[in-house]
């Protein structure tokens, strides 16, 4: 039951970026499976707009063409004609934005739009965010030890949790490629990183790519996907209580990564598991005894120093990191005050998916949290790295015109996304069974008045 609580981010890489292979099989012709299937080689530099290639993975140098700037249904003239009749660049013929058709522009719009040194990678610049962000975290750890008073605690746990999260940013960008071209100092980096707050590096990089690679697809997205209006109204009052209750909900990553979201099966440990694929499970296993080993240190401490302090110094700012991980994936993707589409069948594509993403503004904790509120270029382009993405995306703004959803300010702290957590948590419940282009919908029998009833 449990188990529909669990709906939460993993996330994965797309152009030049090198990973395992995908899986052998010929790819849909409208989607991305959650069974990761290969897209058609490509030998030009150019796809139907533009390509991203993908690495086949560690073991070897062969090339993947990934074709990302277009539906991959390229509709007729007439139907081109029919659609051009009802709207004009997102706009119906009654002078609305409709956010939920088809763009004017392309993936290679957008990426002609991005400053070319906004794709270089910097090694030392991204090792020193970790040098930085590492000394912050023992630090931080020396001063509450060394005080060890109850005034001290609570802000030593919100403080070192959200640098646990920053840690966990870090090797997100190895995942991605984004941290350097070298495969080998991402995978060590990422390794440390990852393991050091109890998240299995390969695991969650490869469940990662499957939410990238399908992003806003209702069915096949990974990370904080609806659910269908039949499977929300089967849910048990508890179950449906935990899935949409806080602070529930953002306490869900740890158990995501062992058992994934409603509807899916496998474990981010398990290297048999079905979001694997053969050559696959030896960095999954790798990852796995990372976390192991991680594990074993933190059980040697509890006897050394005691679980109590134990709990005080790593325990509480876990869960710290938990909450920030659960908060930001899931802002990213719901809570706009206008209602953005989900995509199903032949109206998704890699494009449409991406600019359901949301930019969110976190004030001081953009620079503390490596600019992950930034997202929507990320989506699109995640081998951008964390440095260039707020340049970016100022640059690639005038291509997205009324696709791109300019974020809240914030203060010096994000207290007004709270309130846009809550107000989404009652409100997005469920998407409609049938329907290709479909939006969250309210169970307002649950939400109606006594009175009323």
């Amino acid at each position: 039951m449990a188990t529909w609580v669990l709906s939460e981010c993993g996330l994965k890489p797309l152009p030049r970026i090198f990973y395992p292979p995908l899986r052998n099989g010929l790819a849909s012709n409208t989607t991305f499976p959650s069974k990761i299937r290969p897209p058609p080689i490509c030998k030009k530099s150019l796809c139907v707009g533009s390509s991203l290639r993908l690495s086949s993975g560690l073991r070897g140098n062969s090339w993947w063409a990934l074709n990302v700037s277009a539906p991959l249904r390229v509709p007729s003239v007439g139907e081109e004609d029919e659609k051009s009749d009802q709207r004009v660049n997102g706009v119906e013929d009654d002078g609305e934005f409709d956010p939920g058709s088809p763009p004017p522009f392309r993936l290679a719009d957008i990426r002609a739009a991005i400053p070319k040194h906004c794709w270089v990678k910097d090694p030392w610049k991204s090792m020193s965010y970790v040098v930085r962000d590492v000394v912050v975290v023992f630090g931080l750890a020396a001063v509450a030890a060394y005080f060890n008073n109850w005034i001290v605690w609570p802000l030593y746990w919100i403080a070192q949790g959200t640098m646990f999260w920053a840690l966990f940013v870090l090797g997100h960008d190895c995942g991605h490629g984004s941290f350097s071209s070298n495969l080998n100092l991402n995978s060590v980096v990422g390794h440390l990183l990852h393991s050091s707050i109890l998240v299995p590096y390969h695991g969650w990089r490869i469940s990662h790519r499957t939410h990238h690679q399908n992003h806003g697809h209702v069915e096949n997205d990974e990370s904080w996907h609806p659910l269908p209006e039949k499977m929300y109204k089967n849910l048990d009052y508890v179950t449906r209580s935990l899935r949409f209750t806080l602070p529930f909900p953002m306490l869900a990553y740890p158990f995501y990564l062992w058992v994934r979201s409603p509807g899916k099966k496998g474990s981010h440990y398990h290297p048999n598991s079905d979001l694997f694929v053969p050559n696959e499970r030896k960095d999954v296993i790798t990852s796995t005894a990372c976390w192991t080993a991680m594990a074993a240190l933190l059980v040697c401490l509890s006897f050394a120093m005691g679980p109590v302090q134990l709990l005080k110094l790593y325990g509480v700012p876990y869960w710290i990191f938990v909450v920030w991980l659960d908060v930001v994936t899931y802002l990213h993707h719901h809570g706009h005050e206008d209602k953005l589409p989900w995509y199903r069948g032949k109206e998704w594509s890699y494009l449409r998916g991406g600019l359901t993403t949301l930019d969110r503004d976190y004030g001081v904790i953009n620079n503390i949290h490596h600019d992950i509120g930034t997202h929507v270029i990320h989506h699109l382009f995640p081998q951008i790295p964390h440095y260039h993405l707020v340049e970016a995306t100022e640059a690639a703004r005038p291509v997205f015109g009324k696709y791109y959803r300019e974020p809240k300010r914030s203060g010096p702290l994000p207290f007004h996304l709270l309130g846009t957590l809550i107000r989404s948590m009652k409100q997005d419940r469920y998407v409609s069974d049938a329907g290709d282009v479909v939006y969250y919908q309210t169970d307002t029998q649950q939400y109606e008045p006594e009175a009323s009833k």
